[in-house]
């Protein structure tokens, strides 16, 4: 590789030595050359080294850290790239060696994140947010604004959305629902417009009069999650902010249309919940959900926020181990890397789930999915003590045979023993 980097520098070097006339004015010969490069034209700038123009120079200042050999990898693979288009020089074989083992790095470092790392992936400022799906995934959207009592909440979009995909037999498949999503922004004023993603009360207002109204139009509702956590504010909390949350918790047990819920980033306390209470419940592989942030957890249990790793791996806040534990029902495969990576393949993967989960729901009749709701989330967190433990085997502790397990406790002690 380093040899066919040699030689296209070479290559470069003398066709602008061939094309310069090698003849300078007397105030070209003494401008001076701050950069320390021979310029064109100079018979020094045949041996020199020679960076490609259409080179790209990237800083690594806060990249993920585990990230940073993917980027390396990647900005070398740009380089030889237009190394090669600006020289003219085939070096196929070094790209496609190198994306190769590009593909095996990225895999190996993102089958062993830890879930600190996971978490940090979910908050990642180029994952699709609400703004994505509704322009990538939706084919109609009327957003439906306000609370009907005191404000429109931008932390919570709500409105009217109609999707389609082409099936494989070339068939059409379409479905009108009503969309509800934690909403970030993407600029810095887009994101102080919408609170970073933490809704106040009327937010969760808006959001249960719109699930209302889709109860009444007939529509499926889908909800898509991507909170740090309700807004904390003094103002939040003179509104009602946790009966608000509260509220929406329990009318959606009773919401009579499928509903379906998407963690797509971050899945933060109470904040997720006030619309995650779903017939199925996904996640992206790279999100998290949990009953608190990790830093959050950290500072009340550690006294220390920088014991956030620590934390995260003590909630269980990722994918695959709410999935063993029931809380979630499914796990949405991203791209390779991670959504950031290919934004277009991770909405897409959600809006499959969306149609095939649909699909299934409707399938039960109302009353029968309601029950399957309220028994899905009554059941969650049940402990069972023993239940991993042995039986005893003292021959003691046996019954004797003919002896009723039911016989009753023993009688009391004689008083004079």
């Amino acid at each position: 590789m380093n040899r066919a980097f040699a030689e296209a520098e070479s290559q470069q070097s003398r066709i602008v030595a061939k094309n310069s006339s090698g003849k300078r004015s007397k105030n070209e010969a003494e401008k001076p050359n701050p950069s320390g490069q021979p310029a064109d034209g100079d018979p020094a700038a045949a041996d020199a080294p020679r960076t490609p123009k259409s080179r790209k120079s990237r800083t690594y200042e806060g990249v993920l850290s585990f990230e940073r050999p993917i980027l390396e990898m990647e900005d070398k693979i740009d380089e030889l790239k237009s190394l090669a288009s600006s020289t003219h020089l085939n070096l196929n074989g070094e790209v496609v060696a190198l994306e190769e083992r590009l593909r095996k790095v990225t895999t190996d470092i993102y089958g062993q994140l830890t879930p600190w790392e996971r978490v940090n992936v979910a908050r990642h400022p180029e994952r699709p947010i609400a703004a994505d799906y509704i322009e990538t995934m939706l084919d109609d959207f009327v957003e439906l604004h306000g609370d009907r009592l005191f404000a429109d909440d931008g932390a919570i979009v709500t409105g009217l959305a109609r999707m389609s995909r082409t099936g494989a037999d070339g068939g059409s498949d379409s479905v009108n629902f009503l969309l509800i999503a934690h909403r970030k922004g993407k600029t810095v004023q887009e994101r102080l417009l919408c609170n970073f993603g933490c809704a106040h009360p009327e937010g969760y207002r808006k959001a249960l009069e719109k699930m209302h109204l889709a109860e009444r139009m007939g529509l499926p509702i889908v909800t898509l999650i991507n909170t740090p956590g309700a807004y904390p504010g003094i103002g939040a909390e003179e509104r009602g902010q946790a009966r608000a949350i509260a509220h929406n918790i329990r009318e959606m047990f009773s919401i009579r249309v499928p509903i379906l819920s998407i963690v797509i980033g971050e899945g933060g306390s109470g904040g997720a919940l006030g619309i995650g209470v779903g017939d199925r419940v996904g996640m992206l592989e790279q999100s998290y959900y949990s009953v608190i942030s990790p830093e959050g957890c950290a500072a009340i249990l550690y006294k220390n926020a920088d014991k956030a790793p620590e934390a995260a791996a003590a909630l269980k806040l990722t994918a695959p181990d709410l999935v063993a534990l029931g809380i979630i029902d499914d796990v949405i495969s991203e791209p390779l890397g991670g959504a950031h990576r290919s934004p277009g393949a991770a909405i897409h993967n959600v809006r499959e789930w969306i149609f095939d989960s649909l699909k299934g729901i409707r399938e039960k009749s109302l009353d029968d999915l309601l029950a399957a709701r309220h028994d899905k989330f009554r059941h969650m967190g049940e402990v069972r003590e023993g239940a991993d433990e042995p039986e005893a085997e003292d021959a003691d502790t046996k019954a004797e045979p003919g002896e009723s397990d039911d016989a009753g406790p023993d009688p009391e002690p004689d008083a004079a023993s």
